[in-house]
């Protein structure tokens, strides 16, 4: 849990100082601190989503493959 707390303040870290050094302002930086990773979290979400449906289709044409190799 340590590891996931210290990974989400370098996010925040970087999502901040990025907004901030691209606008000198606190404010959107603050603001991009908040908003990106809540919008990355979302993201991430459906991309784990797509990715289990890819590795399961990918598993089902290899038994498939191999089925069909046996039944010869």
């Amino acid at each position: 849990m340590a590891k996931t707390f210290s990974f989400a303040a370098v996010h925040f870290s970087v999502a901040f100082m990025v907004g901030y050094l691209m606008t000198g302002s606190v404010w959107v930086g603050g603001a991009l601190a908040l908003v990106e990773p809540a919008c990355n979290t979302v993201a991430f979400h459906f991309h784990e989503k797509i990715w289990k449906r890819i590795e399961a289709r990918r598993q089902h044409a290899t038994s498939h493959h191999e089925s069909d190799a046996v039944a010869v």
